[in-house]
C-alpha cells in the first residue's frame, strides 16, 4: 500500500507533487468550495492552522466543483478568494474531483480508509474533512456540517 504522503497531488499551479513535505504532521484534509454555505468554515480552518502549525499540524485544502458547481473559479481566482477573504495560510491545492471516475487518488484513499455513514464511500458535499495522524493513518472523517472548531480536541489528542 502506498503511504498517504506518497500519493500524487497537484499544486495550485498544476505541477505534480506529493504530500511528503507533510510527513510526520497531523493533517486535516478538506474538499473546499468558494461559493458554498459552508465556505465560512475557511475562517475556522485558518484558526486551527494558526493555533497548531508550530506543533506539527497542517490543514490541506482541495477545491472541488462537483457539488452544485460551487467552485467555478480557476486556480488564481481560488487563491485570490482564499487569501483576500479568509487570509488563508495553509496550502490550497489544484481543483480536483473527489467522486466518480476522475476522483483524485488522495480522496480515493481517504474514502477507503474512513468510510462515511453506513459504510458509504462517496463524499456527500463540500467541506468533508479527514483527520490524519502523524503516521499517515486516517483517524476520522467529519461531515460538512461539523465545524472545524469541534475537531480541535481530536487534533490536540494527536499532537
Amino acid at each position: 500500500m502506498t503511504a498517504l504522503t506518497e500519493i500524487p497531488v497537484r499544486k495550485a499551479d498544476g505541477s505534480e507533487t506529493d504530500l511528503s513535505d507533510h510527513a510526520g504532521e497531523v493533517l486535516l484534509i478538506v474538499n473546499t468550495a468558494s461559493k458554498c454555505g459552508f465556505t465560512p468554515q475557511y475562517a475556522d480552518l485558518e484558526k486551527l492552522q494558526r493555533a497548531y502549525k508550530d506543533r506539527g499540524f497542517s490543514v490541506l485544502a482541495f477545491p472541488c466543483n462537483q457539488f452544485g458547481a460551487q467552485e467555478p473559479g480557476d486556480a488564481a481566482e481560488i487563491a485570490n478568494f482564499c487569501s483576500l477573504t479568509y487570509d488563508v495560510t495553509f496550502p490550497v491545492y489544484a481543483k480536483i474531483d473527489v467522486n466518480g471516475p476522475n476522483a483524485a487518488p488522495l480522496f480515493e484513499h481517504l474514502k477507503k480508509e474512513a468510510p462515511g455513514l453506513l459504510g458509504s464511500k462517496a463524499i456527500k458535499w463540500n467541506f468533508t474533512k479527514f483527520l490524519v495522524d502523524r503516521a499517515g493513518e486516517v483517524v476520522d472523517r467529519y461531515a460538512p456540517t461539523t465545524s472545524p472548531k469541534d475537531i480541535a480536541g481530536d487534533i490536540e489528542n494527536l499532537l
